[in-house]
């Protein structure tokens, strides 16, 4: 496989930073993870304004363009021949001297790798079981609204989830609302409604999440963004996932009890995956 790394391209192995990468030092940076089809990577446009947004916020300058970034992923896919990918972005603030401080940092850091997709099974469609976890997110902090490289919460969460035989885990923010998971946006079904918590409470703002929200008024669905306690998620007709790299991924189990299926979540899924192919052609 070959990875980008500053301008060039190289075999994975040897693309490595320094050291002194604040990145590695700090997690001081930004990523992006960018579902590939067909070739093109599934709202390249919105990943790259999300990381501008986010390398302004981090105060990081970009070291190439827009335009360049995307020819750079055009190039990555056609020498790896993989169609089928997930693209991962990592930004950051380049090498630096020892302690906190920006100064005297040097050209930021921008690599690029692909991995193939999560094997899945046609005759056994994914679904995971959630648990909350015991882990919270600050309510209202801004870095929220940017995929930083400092994700050890998530990870922790993650590894809380699976130590319990669950899949994935419900993060709460700081006010005991729902949030997020370790590795994605939520949605629930409400009387017919498609609902997800809104921005500026500990959320990411996903691009997949956007996508459904897209998908739920060209298909005239009701959808709506309410603040919702984990007690009250119980009570769902349906509940489901979205990230870039699986799309939308049901929910069977939440803490421990089944989660009845959805013909509403099915039916996003569906809606979903033929935009994908659609925009893929």
């Amino acid at each position: 496989m070959f990875a980008f790394l500053n301008g060039n391209f190289l075999p994975e192995a040897d693309a490595v930073v320094p050291l002194n990468d604040r990145g590695f030092l700090l997690g001081d940076g930004l990523f992006e993870t960018v579902r590939v089809a067909g070739g093109k990577p599934f709202r390249f446009a919105q990943h790259l304004e999300r990381l501008s947004r986010g390398a302004d916020f981090l105060k990081i300058k970009l070291p190439f363009e827009p335009k360049e970034i995307q020819k750079f992923v055009a190039q990555l896919i056609e020498k790896n021949i993989l169609p089928e990918a997930v693209l991962r972005l990592t930004l950051t603030r380049g090498v630096g001297t020892r302690g906190y401080s920006v100064k005297n940092c040097g050209t930021p850091t921008l690599a690029m790798t692909l991995h193939p997709l999560p094997p899945q099974n046609p005759k056994e469609p994914l679904q995971w079981s959630l648990i909350t976890s015991s882990y919270r997110i600050p309510a209202g902090d801004a870095q929220a609204s940017f995929k930083t490289t400092s994700k050890i919460l998530n990870v922790l969460a993650r590894a809380e989830a699976q130590d319990q035989g669950a899949d994935e885990a419900l993060l709460l923010n700081t006010n005991g609302e729902v949030a997020e998971t370790a590795g994605g946006n939520l949605f629930w079904i409400y009387h017919d409604s498609v609902c997800t918590v809104p921005t500026g409470r500990g959320v990411l703002p996903g691009i997949t999440r956007a996508v459904v929200l897209e998908i739920c008024q060209s298909l005239g669905l009701a959808s709506s963004k309410r603040v919702i306690k984990p007690e009250q998620l119980r009570n769902a007709e349906g509940i489901f996932v979205t990230q870039s790299a699986l799309g939308i991924i049901p929910v069977a189990a939440f803490d421990g009890q089944p989660v009845a299926p959805s013909p509403l979540v099915d039916q996003l899924a569906g809606a979903y995956d033929e935009l994908l192919r659609r925009e893929a052609l």
